[in-house]
């Protein structure tokens, strides 16, 4: 990898690092004032002082548990579940803080300016989470493209034409070690991106000869 590629990946990395810490110091904001208002509105419902704080903990992480869960099942056939849980966290996370509001609120403010206003709080929490760990997730399978046309339409149990015996032309290969030493892709979004089987991409890599006709293109002007 060539030193322009790693300063760049140097700084996404720490581009990524920021904007982690700052989305989890937004979304613990976020929870603080969510939590508080929750914790008071349970007070105020007749649940002990003691056991209030309980109540918000649950509402709110159910909130995260299900935004990590969402993200981690991605494309699979049980992410419904979460994507219910999330929902029905948010629904209830956000009636009750506007609830609290309009029963704290000073007697000159409009009900509806106090529910709008104390319904960001689990609204941010819902985003930030979100963000927090799609940020977190590994470059390589965020980067994962979309399925090639010749994969999409391959005949079920067949290959695509590129997986066949006949050897890749020198153009494909050279642009799947591009993907790999430029864009930091992984064999298997290789793969996908050129309709071959991800034991190809490693074959392709396996061959010194390879490299050695990418870096020739790469040094001609």
């Amino acid at each position: 990898m060539n030193p322009t590629t790693t300063a760049r990946t140097r700084g996404g990395r720490v581009a990524v690092a920021t904007a982690v810490a700052g989305t989890v110091f937004i979304a613990a904001g976020a929870f603080w004032l969510s939590f508080t208002a929750l914790a008071d509105l349970a007070r105020r419902s007749g649940i002990d002082a003691g056991q209030a704080w309980a109540w918000p903990l649950i509402v709110d992480g159910i909130i995260v548990v299900s935004t990590v869960a969402v993200v981690a099942l991605a494309r699979q056939r049980s992410a419904w579940y979460p994507w219910v849980l999330l929902a029905a966290g948010a629904l209830v996370s956000v009636t009750a803080n506007a609830i609290h509001a309009v029963v704290a609120a000073d007697a000159d403010v409009p009900g509806v300016l106090a529910a709008s206003v104390a319904a960001v709080p689990p609204l941010v929490l819902l985003a930030i989470t979100h963000l927090t760990v799609i940020l977190t997730r590994p470059a390589s399978e965020a980067a994962t493209p979309p399925l090639a046309d010749e994969e999409k339409t391959a005949p079920e149990g067949g290959l695509p034409e590129l997986q066949s015996a006949t050897p890749a032309p020198a153009p494909v290969r050279e642009l799947a070690v591009r993907l790999r030493d430029v864009e930091g892709w992984s064999n298997k979004a290789i793969a996908r991106h050129l309709g071959v089987h991800p034991s190809t991409v490693g074959r392709w890599f396996a061959r010194p000869e390879l490299t050695a006709t990418a870096d020739s293109n790469e040094e001609k002007p």
